[in-house]
């Protein structure tokens, strides 16, 4: 005896106000007693602050905890016998938040994840088993209004390096980094992209990267964690690359571990690309350019001035 779950949508995606439908299956080889079916769609935010600051203020502790946004249950069919063999019963709902709560885009992160589930339970007479199963289903939230294009021309020097002392700027070979990033704001269902040129250096480049980070932060105004994390780091050039030709900066969003930038009252999801040049002297270079995610149907542009 089985019991399994089947939505319609192949990919599981949904948007707030489609209704989710499929059907629960119970599979079983001779008469099967049973207490009743129930689905369950639930939601939850699951916050939690990192080792740093783990203990330190209780206000922020109470912050964190985890809580539902959607929650849902219906009774498909009330306690009785299935016959031998396959029963499908059919479900559809409409995709909701609770009153007083939002629904928030699936989101798989480090401090904060939002996830969304379906779970069919089939409880059964005592001494009995009792069968359970439960499926993930995917939210995306598209944004309301489409973005302006920003794109953002930057130079890297070791005058322009923030995380260097003055007095130590005079140990760093001379260098120089042009380039542009396409914009500030990225529609999530299509590449990150822009160029870098080497203009000048005294020693040769070993390796360029693009280091995608999520910013995380929980809590409220009394005390809040905030901790930085990489998602993926991808080599745009191996060895030294001649002066004066453009590197192309091109990256996919990662499904699941990336979504729309989120501000809420009680936590917040930001993200930011690190530019990393790797010098055959061991000195490591570092830009870091805020970017912010949106959601956009392919049919959408993201406008410019």
């Amino acid at each position: 005896m089985s019991l399994d779950i089947r939505v319609k949508r192949v990919d599981r995606i949904y948007r707030p106000g489609e209704n989710v439908s499929g059907v629960v299956i119970v599979s079983t080889a001779s008469k099967l007693s049973h207490s009743g079916i129930r689905l369950v769609l639930e939601g939850v935010v699951n916050l939690k602050h990192s080792e740093h600051t783990s203990g330190i203020l209780d206000s922020m502790n109470n912050a964190v905890k985890p809580f539902q946004n959607v929650f849902l249950t219906i009774d498909l069919v009330p306690p009785g016998k299935f016959e031998a063999g396959e029963t499908q019963l059919p479900f559809e709902f409409k995709l909701e938040a609770m009153t007083g709560q939002t629904l928030y885009e699936t989101y798989n992160g480090v401090f904060i994840s939002i996830l969304y589930f379906l779970r069919a339970d089939m409880p059964r007479p005592l001494l009995a088993k009792n069968l359970q199963k439960q499926i993930e289903f995917v939210v995306e939230i598209k944004n309301s209004v489409a973005p302006v294009h920003k794109p953002i021309a930057f130079t890297i020097t070791p005058e322009e390096l923030d995380n260097v002392k003055k007095t130590s700027i005079k140990h760093i070979p001379k260098f120089k980094l042009t380039g542009i990033i396409d914009s500030s704001v990225f529609n999530i269902n299509k590449p990150f992209t822009g160029e870098l040129t080497l203009e000048e250096s005294e020693v040769k480049i070993k390796s360029i990267e693009i280091q995608l980070v999520r910013v995380e932060t929980c809590g409220t105004a009394e005390g809040f964690s905030k901790e930085s994390t990489e998602i993926q780091n991808i080599q745009v050039a191996d060895g030294d690359i001649p002066h004066g030709i453009s590197v192309p900066l091109f990256m996919i969003f990662p499904r699941l571990f990336t979504c729309p930038t989120l501000h809420s009252k009680n936590f917040k999801i930001d993200f930011e690309v690190n530019i990393v040049v790797l010098l055959t002297d061991s000195h490591l270079v570092t830009r870091n350019f805020p970017i912010n995610l949106v959601r956009c149907d392919d049919q959408d542009s993201i406008g410019s001035f």
